[in-house]
């Protein structure tokens, strides 16, 4: 039994980490933390998790979790996670980090899309946490950086082409769609219902901050310099990505030949479902797990590939990412407590 503590658990990425570690078999939540709720119970906060949890939220005092927890879940957002995760380190715990704070390698690139580093040194240890790519590197990991949403969604849709040299980097596309809960649970007016019901829209044009982490991981996968044009689009729903992705091919496969590349590359990954032909993802197909559903069709008229990558925002994009790394870390399964079908309808 691993002991974990959730920092910052009031948000919509907190409540689902306590909703599936609710359900782990092999993880004692002992502590959660939230300034805004200080003094609460967290089935007071989220009244969904009343009876599952004897937990009332707290300041975060790092010495105190520290002697208690094997492991942290930092789930806050950029520069807040950055203040407090050396010390948890140095007190001897792990920690899986849920915020931008050491998903990007370079310094540089990191203040020009953020804010300033304050713990540059740790950027080069940080292991970025997409298992189906560094699944090795996260069993061994102190710190492990939990990805973004739509990098996650992009990465599983490409990798295969880019590690294959099937495709032409250059030509990279990527038109991404997501739930409201990808923009937190703090008051926004562009996310109130009047303002998202019925409507759709782009959003973060040429200046998303995910950009340099889906051009960082695809860079790697591709073995040189990846850039993209990304438009990331805000769905009138709840939970869910769905990522299209364009790229010209190099060696003209067909749609039958590149479903076959993508089911043998994924032959052995629990959480990915690459469909056959003619069918295409769909969110609701996803919704409440750890899966990530891809369909592709190639296009013989203009010689592209047109790759749609799905999954749950709050769960393969986040949460269920973050426990399924937390699984690798510990020595478990990485599908215990991710093991339940998706919710339908």
């Amino acid at each position: 039994m691993q002991k974990v503590s959730v920092i910052g658990a009031s948000g919509y990425t907190g409540v689902e980490l306590l909703r599936l570690l609710a359900g782990h078999p092999r993880a004692e939540v002992i502590s959660v933390t939230s300034r805004q709720f200080e003094g609460m119970s967290i089935g007071q906060v989220f009244p969904s998790l009343k009876g599952y949890y004897d937990l009332k939220c707290e300041t975060v005092d790092i010495k105190t979790i520290a002697a208690q927890a094997d492991l942290v879940f930092t789930a806050l957002p950029h520069k807040s996670a950055m203040e407090i995760i050396p010390e948890f380190l140095s007190e001897g715990c792990k920690v899986i980090d849920l915020s931008a704070d050491y998903r990007l390698q370079d310094q540089h690139v990191y203040e020009a899309w953020y804010q300033a580093h304050t713990s540059p040194e740790l950027l080069a240890e940080a292991v970025y946490g997409l298992p189906e790519i560094n699944r090795a590197q996260i069993k061994n990991a102190r710190l492990v950086a939990n990805p973004g949403c739509y990098p996650t969604s992009v990465a599983l849709g490409l990798a295969p082409l880019l590690l294959g040299k099937l495709i032409d980097h250059t030509s990279l596309i990527i038109d991404s769609k997501s739930g409201t809960t990808g923009a937190g649970r703090g008051l926004k007016e562009g996310s109130l219902f009047c303002e998202v019901n019925e409507g759709f829209k782009a959003y973060g044009l040429a200046s998303h901050r995910h950009t340099p982490e889906i051009e960082q991981t695809l860079s790697q996968l591709a073995g040189e310099a990846v850039t993209v044009t990304f438009t990331p689009h805000l769905l009138p729903v709840d939970r869910g990505i769905l990522s299209t992705i364009y790229a010209s091919q190099t060696q003209g496969k067909s749609t039958a030949e590149l479903i076959e590349l993508f089911q043998g590359h994924y032959a052995a990954e629990p959480f990915v479902r690459v469909l056959p032909e003619g069918q295409l993802p769909n969110i609701s197909y996803v919704r409440g797990t750890n899966l990530c559903d891809i369909g592709l069709v190639a296009d013989e008229r203009t010689g592209r590939v047109i790759v749609v990558s799905v999954i749950d925002n709050l769960c393969k994009g986040a949460a269920g990412q973050a426990v399924q790394n937390f699984n690798l870390i510990s020595g478990f399964d990485e599908r215990t407590g991710l093991s339940a079908a998706p919710l339908f309808p």
